[in-house]
């Protein structure tokens, strides 16, 4: 058990820094066994500061210390002290130069963080603290500084040498070594530092800027994927040339590089100049890529792209404003996703993850604010809440001031606070003096945790016309904070009549009924409002938070005739969506724990028959509405959940639904199964959606058509979406012989694809026909699986215990047991990993008791693990305490 708890550290004792780095010169000599760093720091004190006698102090981490000059004299032992995690010098003067050398083993790296290698390169991740890793250094955003990098490594392993900025020298040494100089013109935060060495391939496009600027545009990846590259760069620069048209952001540099890695942590990392990324969020071609992972790549691309001014032009002052860029920046490529698809799918989409996911965050013991007011590893706190979340409020205040006053302030934003590090305050100031409005009610979206509940409540007095809608909010206790105030919260709305028809919005009687509008954002503030709408002959069929303008919770007695009702005629496509998922989850919560011969609501499958006949409705939405709700989100909305009840509900409304419309599946299938080649637009993913939903669906009743339309897909697919589509059908369905033969295909066919393997580990792991317990210890034990390899973990593990819920929930309480083993193993190994892998279990009050009991247990098990690493002791600790 350990006894050392880590420090929790506050946003109340956020202090600025003692001394400020000016420049920082970097000389990384790259061996087989290690590498050694020559740092210059160019220090002066912080004329901010009030601590005008403090030591210099520079963080460390499992660094080996070999020499330490100041303004040329090398000190002794006794003239600095050094902690193992801090290098302290007492004594400095005001302005002075500081020389370090320290070796490091980038080679036996497993927690991925600082200088490590992966597939035989150099790489780096600095943020959130990777950089202390690499050399001493105050490693904390504000301390921004301009660094030129020199690296030197044998040239026949590395021909490639990379980092930020513009390169200015290159050459070569003795000894077959060679060098590159790279230089920064633009002051950074040690968290953006990035160096790649290695063996790679480049792809080579230009980017003219609207300035008339050309930048070389470079891709580095491994030789076999050198052929992968072509949606990436295209990616790339749509997400440039968008910038420029809807912020006016251009790029400030030569060169822009993206480097393709198979170890890594996270998705990808915005470097100044050199964005590094996790391989299966750069690499795609249509035979080992899916549509989901062209759009993923996509939405990643830009994401990275656009940090370089929300994020590394204007960064955040501390860890806790972190949000500050991710969540600014997670709105700006979702908006992008939406100008390059459907605006209302993306839109589906990031509303099913926040009500599934996110909002699980918030009822949990992990829950926090958008900005955080203490945290023990910075790690822990790269969560929905940060990135989801903090981008819907950023979406709100662009809903609040409309598109012109936000894109005043996101100007004002850039150019006032270009070349600093800031907060939250600074962004919602900027929007606050470029419009006008008053936002102080609404900061209190980065203060407080929990997802606001909005209770709807309605009447209609037919004599006078008029009807009252009563909203009333509340936001729920979550750990650390009780009897919260009422929030800034924009809800947009419409109302219907009886034959669809939007009705107007007249909350004046003396207003003209015929200007008022047929949608408005009420703009709620106080605990309870009442609003009156007059003119209406008719009670309306209310529209509810069109767009999802706010991440709440909506509560209102909707009758199942009036869902049906909004599917079919709310003009809203998000509103259509909701509709459709609020009947079938009524439904199937109707059933959990009913008798196997429980009727079915007969109007949801006329609903789904409508829909499968629809052809003049945007494809790609009626792909999204044929899904039913997932298990982890009707597990979310119950109170008590019993998984396999739940688990069993869904699956008979799921097999009646395909029984009842086994003619219309195999239709939708066939009218979707067109000529052409493979094309990434908006049209050809929602006719491979259709198609392949249709023959899950099929599958799933054990079709004996369905499983001949499968096989025959499988076989002759010539993209992956459908040859996955085909697999996860067979995989999912009672056919054994069927599904035994098409993994071994599978695999034997990209075995040696590494992306495309994670995806067959996957595809399993989900399964709940292909995935249970011993079967997961299996994949554990394939000669594809790497102990070291995130992606490989996260598509067995994770996917095992985040999606295979009704295995994972086994009543035995094995899949507990299992998780904590495998997050007490990698514990030792990578820390981030296994605290992310912690995540089913801290729920462990929601569920039953007797479910409950045992993951309470396994929690205590991996607290009780001796050595047990700060990143996973904070997630259990507050599991278990809360």
């Amino acid at each position: 058990m350990r006894t050392n708890q880590p420090k929790t550290i506050h946003l109340s004792e956020y202090r600025v820094p003692a001394h400020l780095v000016d420049t920082m010169d970097l000389r990384f000599e790259l061996f087989d066994n290690g590498a050694r760093v020559h740092s210059t720091l160019r220090v002066r004190r912080n004329p901010e500061s009030s601590e005008v006698s403090a030591p210099l102090t520079l963080d460390g981490d499992s660094l080996k210390l070999e020499h330490v000059a100041l303004d040329g004299k090398e000190l002794a032992a006794g003239d600095y002290e050094d902690t193992g995690d801090q290098l302290v010098i007492a004594g400095v003067p005001e302005q002075f130069e500081l020389a370090v050398v320290t070796w490091i083993e980038p080679q036996n790296n497993t927690r991925l963080e600082g200088l490590y290698k992966s597939s035989g390169m150099f790489c780096t991740q600095c943020e959130a603290e990777g950089f202390r890793c690499i050399t001493y250094f105050p490693d904390r955003p504000d301390v921004m500084a301009r660094y030129r990098t020199r690296i030197e490594a044998d040239k026949s392993s590395y021909p490639v040498l990379l980092s930020n900025g513009n390169p200015v020298e290159q050459g070569d040494l003795e000894n077959g070594r060679h060098f590159v100089t790279w230089e920064d013109p633009f002051p950074k935060p040690s968290y953006l530092f990035a160096l790649v060495a290695g063996d790679l391939v480049e792809k080579r496009d230009t980017f003219t800027t609207c300035s008339g600027r050309d930048i070389d545009l470079r891709i580095y990846v491994e030789p076999r994927n050198a052929e992968k590259c072509g949606h990436a760069m295209d990616s790339l620069k749509r997400s440039m040339r968008w910038d420029e048209e809807v912020y006016g952001r251009e790029y400030d540099l030569d060169i822009f590089m993206i480097v393709a890695v198979d170890d890594f942590n996270m998705g990808a990392m915005e470097n100044k100049g050199l964005n590094i990324f996790n391989s299966s969020c750069v690499l795609a071609s249509q035979e080992t890529a899916t549509d989901l992972a062209y759009q993923r790549i996509e939405a990643i691309v830009a994401h990275e792209y656009f940090h370089n001014w929300s994020g590394n032009r204007v960064t955040c002052r501390d860890w806790f404003q972190l949000s500050l860029k991710e969540g600014f920046t997670v709105f700006r490529d979702s908006t992008f996703s939406a100008d390059m698809g459907s605006p209302t799918v993306k839109r589906i989409e990031d509303a099913t993850l926040l009500r599934t996911a996110q909002f699980a965050e918030d009822a949990g013991p992990m829950a926090h604010p958008v900005r955080p007011a203490s945290y023990m590893e910075i790690s822990n706190f790269y969560t929905l809440t940060i990135y989801e979340k903090g981008a819907e409020v950023v979406r709100m205040i662009h809903t609040l001031l409309g598109p012109d006053l936000f894109r005043k302030g996101s100007d004002l934003y850039f150019e006032r606070h270009d070349g600093q590090a800031v907060t939250t305050d600074d962004f919602v100031k900027a929007m606050e003096d470029a419009s006008g409005r008053d936002l102080t009610q609404f900061r209190l979206w980065y203060e407080q945790a929990g997802t606001p509940v909005l209770t709807v409540s309605d009447d209609y007095d037919p004599e006078q016309g008029v009807y009252r809608l009563t909203i009333q909010q509340s936001v729920p206790d979550t750990p650390g904070q009780t009897n919260k105030k009422p929030q800034h919260i924009p809800f947009a709305l419409g109302l219907l009549g009886t034959e669809g028809d939007a009705l107007p919005l007249q909350l004046d009687a003396a207003d003209d009924i015929g200007s008022a509008p047929t949608e408005r954002v009420l703009e709620l503030t106080d605990a309870s409002h009442t609003f009156e709408f007059y003119g209406l002959a008719e009670r309306p069929v209310p529209s509810l938070l069109r767009h999802f303008s706010a991440p709440v919770r909506v509560e209102y007695p909707w009758s199942r005739e009036q869902l049906v009702f909004l599917m079919s005629h709310d003009p809203d496509g998000f509103n259509r969506w909701d509709a459709g998922q609020r009947l079938a989850v009524d439904v199937i919560q109707s059933i959990v724990g009913a008798p196997e011969d429980a009727g079915i609501e007969p109007r949801l499958v006329e609903a789904y028959r409508t829909l499968l006949g629809d052809s003049v409705l945007d494809q790609a939405l009626v792909a999204k509405m044929l899904q039913l709700p997932s298990e982890a989100y009707l597990i979310e909305l119950a109170s008590s959940p019993d998984v396999a009840a739940i688990h069993r509900a869904r699956d008979q409304v799921l097999r009646h639904i395909a029984t009842s419309l086994r003619d219309e599946l195999i239709a939708c299938y066939h009218r979707n199964t067109g000529a052409g080649g493979y094309e990434i637009t908006p049209e050809s993913i929602a006719r491979r959606s259709l198609r392949n939903t249709a023959l899950a669906w099929l599958l799933m009743i054990n079709d004996e058509a369905g499983r001949d339309l499968a096989v025959q897909q499988f076989q002759e697919a010539d993209n992956m979406t459908d040859r996955m589509g085909a697999l996860r059908a067979l995989v999912n369905s009672d056919y054994a012989a069927e599904r035994s033969r098409a993994l071994a295909d599978f695999y034997e066919r990209f075995q040696d694809d590494p992306q495309v393997v994670e995806q067959w580990f996957s595809v399993q792991s989900s399964s709940d026909r292909a995935g249970q317990l011993p079967q997961i210890k299996a994949l554990l034990d394939h000669p594809a699986f790497d102990w070291k390899n995130p992606n490989k973990i996260r598509s067995v593990i994770g996917v095992f215990a985040g999606q295979n819920l009704a295995a994972f929930h086994n009543p035995d309480g094995s899949g507990y047991e299992f998780l904590a083993d495998q997050v007490c193993r990698l514990d030792d190994s990578n820390p981030q990993i296994a605290a992310r892998l912690v995540t089913p279990l801290t729920r462990w009050q929601k569920f039953a008791p007797a479910y409950s009991a045992m993951m309470h247990s396994a929690l205590k098990r991996i607290r009780d693990k001796a050595g047990l690493s700060a990143d996973v002791y904070e997630v259990v600790h507050k599991s278990l305490e809360a």
